[in-house]
């Protein structure tokens, strides 16, 4: 039984999505961000970076538990543990790891700060939603290019890379997007969202998340508390 902590959030999806398309068993430990559950030393033990989602694997590679955080690194590993959604030739795999990687580097941090300057930050900075509004339309705008010539972001099949992506592009409206600018990305979106598995993944702690209203939350997620030695 994998534990797994995390919330209701885009990367917290990717590993609840992952999860159940290769139907591993697993038990989840909610870690609500917004109440600074992510500063608990057991969950500092495991993910040190105070950041969802982390897992517990009692049936680790050699048969020990491993421990594991950010939820790129915790695809991989599931996905060698389960031996499927990562291709097996070395160039198939490569092709899939990039576009994980223009996930993690590209499409969660600048749609994370999309979100934040649109809807979060206390003051409305025109410069700041400005260029990530840009810069969520120029991803998208990549994506929609990559999806013109392949079926699936990582190439013919369903990877890592679409379980990567999909729960990022869930908030479309709140980055600034307009679906008619992307029509090959749509019709993807739309087939990725209609799989059984994603559609429970996105399910998982849904009914826990609560609306970002309060000044102490967003402290806990943005301000002060981000900086405290631990």
């Amino acid at each position: 039984m994998i534990e797994v902590y995390s919330w209701a959030t885009p990367n917290g999806h990717k590993v609840h999505i992952m999860l159940e398309e290769c139907a591993l068993p697993y038990r989840v430990h909610p870690v609500d961000i917004g109440a600074g559950d992510q500063f608990d030393p057991a969950f500092l033990a495991i993910s040190p970076n105070n950041k969802i989602p982390a897992i517990v694997d009692p049936d680790g590679p050699d048969g020990a538990p491993i421990s594991l955080f950010e939820s790129g690194a915790i695809l991989v590993y599931l996905a060698s543990k389960a031996g499927r959604f990562l291709p097996d030739s070395v160039r198939g795999k490569y092709e899939v790891l990039q576009w994980l990687m223009f996930q993690m580097g590209g499409i969660g941090p600048m749609l994370g700060q999309a979100h934040h300057f649109r809807i979060y930050a206390p003051q409305k900075i025109d410069y700041a939603i400005e260029r990530y509004t840009n810069e969520a339309r120029r991803l998208y705008g990549v994506l929609d290019r990559r999806l013109a010539k392949s079926r699936y972001i990582g190439g013919p099949e369903y990877s890592i890379a679409d379980i990567a992506v999909f729960p990022w592009l869930r908030s479309w409206k709140n980055q600034g997007i307009d679906w008619v600018d992307y029509p090959h990305l749509k019709g993807w979106f739309d087939e990725i969202g209609a799989r059984p598995a994603v559609r429970r993944g996105v399910e998982v702690l849904a009914d826990r998340r609560k609306p970002l209203s309060d000044d102490r939350a967003r402290d806990v997620l943005f301000g002060q508390r981000q900086l405290e030695r631990r």
